[in-house]
């Protein structure tokens, strides 16, 4: 048993609906999530405690972003000793509910994918001061390697400097999360851990650092067929 908060959409869906999902999962200490897959691409965020992923025990640190493709198995994810918390973070709502592979005929739900399951080096945020007083925009990619429109960056910015994101009809749209300071938009200052979807159907989005600089990932998904 864990806890857990939503974002965008319902906290677990069987079927597509409108509009993205976003969810986040805090984990007791020691808890253990056996391997599974869903039906749906995302971006995991581990942002808070400590804990492993994979049977080679890959250690997760704040802050490490994972990409998995839909239908795509991962896991197990092992919360440390004082538990775990990652977002997961969904462009649109489908079939988001895990598939364990313990489970007897989950390979009848498995659907072609490209299989992809990358975790980041962990991201390193900058100390107030040197946030907050940075002069020029600084672009980090997360998976420099990745082929086609899927891309993920750290992009850093002093107070009150402002980046113009990706163009969304580029690719699936994207997140912008706030790992460090705050981000403007639409009349509000974003704290810690708030975020922004952008959908493929909208305009580009303008990063606006707030009081102190912003450093945020820009999350950007693949085009897909749904």
């Amino acid at each position: 048993m864990h806890w857990g908060t939503t974002f965008f959409g319902p906290r677990s869906s069987s079927k597509a609906q409108s509009g993205p999902q976003a969810t986040m999962s805090d984990l007791q200490a020691g808890e253990t999530i056996v391997p599974h897959f869903h039906g749906v691409t995302m971006f995991q965020l581990f942002i808070a405690g400590s804990g492993t992923i994979g049977a080679r025990g890959q250690v997760l640190e704040p802050l490490t972003v994972q990409f998995k493709d839909h239908h795509t198995a991962y896991g197990p994810i092992v919360a440390g000793p004082g538990g775990l918390s990652f977002v997961a973070l969904r462009m649109y709502t489908g079939n988001s509910e895990p598939t364990y592979l313990h489970s007897e005929g989950y390979r009848d739900k498995l659907q072609p994918s490209k299989r992809r399951n990358l975790t980041s080096p962990q991201v390193r945020f900058s100390i107030e001061p040197v946030m907050q007083n940075r002069k020029e925009a600084a672009w980090e990619s997360l998976f420099p390697d990745v082929d086609d429109d899927m891309a993920a960056h750290v992009v850093r910015l002093g107070a009150g400097m402002v980046a113009k994101g990706p163009d969304p009809s580029a690719a699936g749209g994207y997140y912008v999360f706030v790992g460090n300071g705050s981000l403007l938009h639409g009349g509000e200052e974003l704290p810690l851990w708030s975020m922004v979807v952008v959908e493929n159907n909208e305009r580009e989005f303008e990063i606006r650092a707030g009081s102190k600089g912003v450093e945020a990932l820009v999350l950007q998904y693949p085009r897909e067929e749904r």
